[in-house]
């Protein structure tokens, strides 16, 4: 399940960035090969994993929910520093821009080329992406964390330079906006993990280890995996669509002085999908771990290994 997302996003980004046809035209047709060259990166993983199973029978169910925690734990480390980085880089080329310094920091030409959404989010936004993976790949700990720090840090230098120096720019407020949302939507599926989330456990709470674990595994499956493919479906189901359209053509706010982000806020709702589905099947592959008897990761209700580690060691 965890392959089929992330083939289904690479697909996804073929066929409406580079003009693949997708899975639909295998029957025939020009674009046959491509289709069925698209269609077998479906099908080879999915034949990958289950010979693996087969020959791991005695693999602990356990070790499977770690290697999902782990993925997990750096697509979200990865998220944030992107958007850290991008958050500071894009603040300070707003800042320059809306104060007539571009020209003089980075010449004419460049400075007008800053001005457009794609040539930022390509040769700006992109490299920084790149550079937060490499970075989210060394790095321990629960970064995401940091971002209720950055919105009041954020917030703060508004407040200051509104009724101090009587200075505001839509890009302050953009950048509160677009942490903001990273914080609520990255930290979800660790908190899911914690038990953070708020609930009111009338019975879950007198259940015995068996019966919360059989509840954790159907939950997991016929609720939150639906949701987060029906987030992803709905999302990317054409050009137009919530998530496709503003990554497409690299929407920005109205503000033509703000923070060239907009399109990237769209992004994060993948990531809150993608997120929480591998989080929810390492919940599943745990609760079934109890259910067969075996130990689940330790420990039961966090990481069991960080995103940097091993898969041996998970």
């Amino acid at each position: 399940m965890a392959a089929t997302t992330f083939v289904f996003l690479f697909n996804n980004y073929l066929v409406f960035w580079h003009g693949w046809p997708g899975v639909a035209p295998v029957l025939g047709g020009a674009a046959a090969f491509l289709g069925w060259l698209q269609l077998a990166g479906y099908v080879i993983p999915v034949a990958a994993i289950i010979v693996f199973a087969l020959r791991n029978r005695e693999r602990p169910f356990a070790s499977d929910a770690a290697l999902l925690y782990a993925v997990t734990a750096y697509v979200i480390a990865a998220a944030f520093w992107s958007t850290f980085f991008i958050g500071i880089v894009d603040g300070v080329i707003s800042f320059l821009r809306v104060e007539g310094l571009l020209p003089a920091v980075f010449g004419k030409k460049l400075a007008q080329q800053l001005g457009v959404s794609s040539f930022r989010g390509v040769y700006v936004h992109l490299p920084l992406m790149l550079a937060a993976a490499v970075v989210a790949y060394y790095r321990r700990g629960l970064d995401f964390i940091w971002l209720a720090l950055l919105v009041v840090v954020a917030e703060f230098q508004i407040v200051i330079a509104r009724f101090i120096f009587s200075y505001e720019q839509a890009f302050m407020g953009d950048l509160v906006r677009f942490w903001y949302a990273a914080l609520f939507l990255f930290a979800s599926a660790h908190t899911l993990v914690a038990g953070g989330h708020v609930r009111v456990d009338v019975l879950y709470t007198h259940f015995t280890d068996r019966r919360k674990a059989m509840v954790n595994a159907w939950g997991s499956i016929l609720l939150g995996v639906p949701l987060c493919w029906t987030i992803l479906a709905v999302g990317m189901a054409g050009k137009a669509s919530v998530i496709n359209s503003p990554l497409l053509y690299f929407e920005t706010s109205q503000s033509g002085y703000g923070l060239y982000v907009k399109y990237l806020m769209a992004g994060f709702l993948a990531v809150y999908a993608v997120s929480m589905m591998t989080q929810f099947l390492a919940y599943y592959l745990d609760a079934m771990a109890v259910l067969r008897g075996q130990s689940p990761s330790e420990p039961a209700h966090a990481p069991a290994c960080t995103w940097n580690s091993s898969f041996s060691h998970c």
